[in-house]
């Protein structure tokens, strides 16, 4: 049980947004996500750049990674991973869904246990709000915009690639001075 706990709840935060929206006040747009998304060339290993803070990742101390792989029902199986202080690896083993069509860019992602997924709070929102056109570098977050995460095909990427998504990112009304970088060593 104690591989699953930094990721366990987080469907659950997603889905109930307990703090509510980051965008500044006036600024609440709506969450726009990429218009079509390719749920094969999605799959693979994408290292964590950087995330808002959340309670549930707050044991991790870097070297976190999500690796997503197709399985024969359709969804998609998630194992995420991250380097405790101790220099111990913590996993969690999930479960993801589209939601809407075959090239919908909305999942909801479950770390409960299965028996649990008839329960709607169980799943969480992971929207792909921002993913360049070769797959190497992506935002997500949920409607509420209180969590979001930038993740990539590699641990380091380009400063100027950064940057340009933290434009697009504020220009979503998203708050880029709460974003963490994730340590890589």
């Amino acid at each position: 049980m104690k591989n699953i706990s930094f990721f366990l709840l987080s469907s659950l935060c997603s889905l109930t947004a307990l703090a509510g929206d980051s965008a500044p006040a006036g600024n609440r747009q709506p969450l726009h996500t990429i218009p079509v998304l390719d749920v094969p060339r999605y799959m693979g290993t994408w290292y964590e750049i950087a995330k808002y803070p959340n309670w549930f990742q707050k044991k991790c101390a870097g070297w976190t990674r999500a690796e997503y792989s197709l399985q024969r029902d359709g969804t998609v199986q998630v194992i995420n991973r991250c380097r405790l202080e101790n220099g111990e690896i913590q996993s969690a083993l999930g479960t993801a869904r589209q939601a809407g069509p075959a090239t919908s860019p909305k999942l909801e992602v479950r770390f409960a246990p299965a028996w649990l997924s008839f329960l709607p709070f169980v799943w969480g929102d992971y929207w792909i709000i921002d993913l360049d056109e070769h797959y190497q570098l992506v935002a997500v977050s949920e409607p509420e915009k209180e969590y979001l995460w930038i993740l990539a095909r590699t641990p380091v990427i380009a400063a100027d690639d950064y940057r340009n998504l933290l434009t697009r990112l504020s220009h979503q009304g998203f708050d880029i001075r709460r974003l963490e970088v994730t340590r890589q060593d």
